[in-house]
């Protein structure tokens, strides 16, 4: 199997240097090498790997050995730690424990205002150099002159703004989505406005700054629309989504915190349309919101536990499984959103050393008993996926073997 992709292809094992097919041979029966395809190393622009501050949810370690185990050679950090990377030294703190402990490449993020709290801008200028892109993920920039006034030192700096849309004054306290669940079942509900119209917003404050803009985690159908019309403008806007919201909707939410994630899970006709968007283009990326809690974050139902799932070990083979397999996108669409789009909209290297070795034949539940990752909550434990990560090299080096 081959599918040709610009810089980024599926190969096959006998495509690669005879010492990675001897490396091979502890993992796979390279008598039979027509089940197996290499990917090139998956890209993830939206994680949570909670060090420094919360070691106790995850670790820079152990996230980035789940990211292996899923395909992923490169990921963007988010900036909700302990201290907020919103200062050099506060930076250089995270970036010490990266090149200490990650396995693959860990790109960090600032934050856009100190301590994410939206009442003042971090130093832009000098954080620059050291990060990514500035996020205040976790919360919205509640502020539309806090925003503006971002976006203009953003764009002296050639930085992304990377905004998470959510009007705090529209939450009235909800923790699921404002739908037929949150009615039927008496919880309260966190209505679509919340989100799409901090994103209306933000588009008209980037075509008045001219700002680099990308939009979290997007999870309804006007914010859908809104993106692919600005877009159609020429609006420098691109967006991601994450599997959860592709695959699942408030038909198959369960008095259970593994199901409680922000955005939250939303109606059918609003995943209808993220398929739409991911199909055309307007979404240009499906990032994992890869978000680990302690168990005892999660065991407390939708209403007390934790937002956040985890899903950077799984992400592959359910969108391969639910996507790909049932012909909703190709493969070949499937790595442009997981590998190719991510890196180029985000300047993050990419190399022909960096690559994963799949069983696409493999079938198997989810289980997460057996995950590397910290955390434990995802609301797909016990779906049937196909296809498992064998092995996972980064510079040419395995960093994931599935022994």
């Amino acid at each position: 199997m081959i599918v040709k992709n610009n810089a980024y292809q599926v190969r096959t094992i006998n495509e690669l240097s005879p010492a990675v097919r001897e490396e091979l041979k502890v993992v796979a029966d390279l008598s039979n090498t027509d089940k197996y395809a290499v990917f090139p190393g998956f890209c993830d622009v939206h994680v949570h790997f909670r060090e420094p501050g919360f070691s106790y949810k995850e670790t820079i370690r152990t996230g980035s050995l789940a990211a292996a185990k899923g395909g992923y050679t490169a990921v963007c950090a988010m900036p909700n730690l302990s201290p907020v990377p919103d200062c050099v030294d506060h930076i250089e703190a995270e970036r010490k424990i990266i090149e200490r402990d990650a396995l693959i490449d860990v790109l960090p993020y600032a934050s856009i205002t100190v301590e994410e709290k939206g009442l003042e801008l971090s130093d832009i200028d000098a954080l620059s150099p050291l990060c990514v892109a500035f996020s205040d993920d976790g919360r919205g920039v509640q502020d539309e002159n806090m925003m503006r006034e971002a976006m203009k030192r953003a764009k002296k700096t050639g930085k992304i703004i990377v905004a998470h849309c959510e009007d705090n004054s529209l939450l009235k306290g909800g923790y699921i989505h404002d739908g037929a669940y949150a009615k039927a079942h008496g919880h309260r509900g966190i209505c679509s406005k919340s989100e799409w119209g901090p994103i209306e917003r933000d588009l008209r404050l980037c075509e008045e700054t001219g700002c680099d803009y990308h939009v979290c985690h997007i999870s309804t159908k006007e914010s859908v629309e809104l993106i692919r019309e600005a877009k159609c403008r020429g609006v420098k806007v691109t967006c991601e989504t994450a599997p959860h919201y592709l695959l699942l909707d408030e038909n198959d939410l369960q008095e259970d915190g593994r199901f409680k994630m922000n955005p939250p899970l939303r109606s059918k006709e609003d995943r209808e349309a993220l398929i739409k968007g991911i199909q055309d283009g307007t979404i240009d990326m499906i990032a994992t919101d890869h978000a680990p809690h302690a168990a005892d974050e999660k065991n407390k139902g939708l209403e007390k536990s934790a937002f956040g799932i985890v899903g950077i070990e799984t992400a592959f083979p359910l969108l391969y499984t639910y996507l790909v397999k049932k012909g909703v996108i190709s493969l070949e669409r499937l790595i442009e959103l997981i590998a190719k789009n991510p890196r180029e909209r985000f300047s993050i290297p990419y190399s022909e050393d960096d690559f994963s070795v799949w069983d696409l034949t493999d079938t198997y539940r989810i289980d997460p008993d057996t995950f590397l990752s910290k955390g434990r909550a995802t609301p797909f434990e016990g779906y049937t996926v196909q296809g498992r990560c064998l092995v996972t090299f980064k510079n040419g080096k395995p960093v994931y073997m599935n022994k």
